[in-house]
């Protein structure tokens, strides 16, 4: 184990023994949705996705994303991992064909204590429903992989290991979805020189303002992170263009802005009230009834739009 490899050990191991601290005695019942249900419903919602991983354990979550995939016919890669640190199963879905691929990456598990519904369900929703609509009207030009990754939360286990094993000859870029339940504008973050000005940024921007996005109105493209991060980052250690994707409500931006860029100053004033989303973010009120359906939407479209615009 690097030395690296040991800091992104301890940081899951304290992500989860905070969780677990914190949601101690006070998650409420959550009924998640079958699966039999799910593909009962002849026009299924994003929440409908989002509440069939909504406060299963991890291994369940896991399970069911592999079981959607394959009911739905849609073909897909295991990618068993196993360390000193865990073990689980990435899942990959590649849609389209081309020379160059997009990676977008939502992970299936959650911290406990947490239904999980925001982080990261509200990704996993998004990536089954563009897994459906791609399979429909693939991208011509490019090749789009779904990547469903376990162990995000405890140091982004299932990425690290993905990109040991994977073949990433051809990799464009990479997005990480995170928080995209809740707000109405799309924020892309750790863009940082000299990976700012990847092309994978630019068409995104462009594919955002041709959407009627506006830039530091209902979309941002931020530096790095200094306390939150997610799988993408395993793939900037190889040099790869990997981004973050959020939505958050421009209403409270400033707030959003002070409470992501200085943690520790704010921390005391961030225990007893935080903004949204992160007023849920690994607690047990990260339900299903806190996301706002037009988030999701909106940011599905987005990628779909990308995928078609490379």
């Amino acid at each position: 184990m690097t030395l690296r490899e040991v800091g992104f050990y301890l940081r899951g191991r304290v992500n989860s023994g905070v969780a677990r601290l914190v949601n101690r005695g006070r998650a409420a019942p959550v009924l998640s949705l079958s699966l039999d249900d799910l593909l009962r419903s002849p026009h299924p919602s994003l929440l409908d996705y989002v509440r069939l991983l909504e406060g299963r354990p991890n291994h369940e979550r896991q399970a069911i994303v592999a079981s959607y995939l394959t009911v739905r016919g849609l073909p897909f890669q295991r990618y068993p991992y196993g360390t000193l640190e865990g073990s689980g199963e990435n899942f990959v879905v590649d849609v389209g064909a081309g020379e160059q691929t997009l990676i977008l990456i939502g992970h299936h598990d959650a911290v406990p204590g947490s239904p999980g519904a925001n982080d990261d369900g509200s990704a996993v929703a998004i990536l089954l429903t563009l897994a459906d609509r791609l399979m429909c009207e693939p991208p011509k030009r490019i090749r789009v992989r779904l990547l469903f990754t376990g162990g995000e939360e405890i140091g982004y286990l299932g990425a690290r290991c993905y990109v040991k094993t994977a073949d990433l000859k051809g990799v464009m870029g990479v997005l990480s979805l995170e928080l995209c339940g809740i707000g109405d504008s799309l924020a892309v973050w750790d863009a940082i020189p000299p990976l700012d000005g990847a092309p994978l940024l630019r068409a995104f921007e462009k594919t955002l303002e041709r959407l009627g996005y506006r830039r530091d109105e209902t979309y941002h493209i931020v530096g790095r992170i200094p306390f939150f991060g997610s799988d993408h980052r395993a793939f900037v250690a190889l040099g790869i263009p990997a981004f973050g994707l959020t939505v958050v409500p421009q209403a409270r931006a400033e707030e959003l802005r002070q409470f992501i860029f200085s943690p520790l100053r704010n921390v005391f004033r961030q225990l007893v009230k935080r903004p949204p989303p992160f007023d849920t973010y690994h607690t047990s009120g990260d339900r299903s009834e806190t996301l706002e359906p037009s988030a999701l939407e909106r940011t599905t479209a987005a990628l779909f739009a990308l995928a078609h615009s490379l």
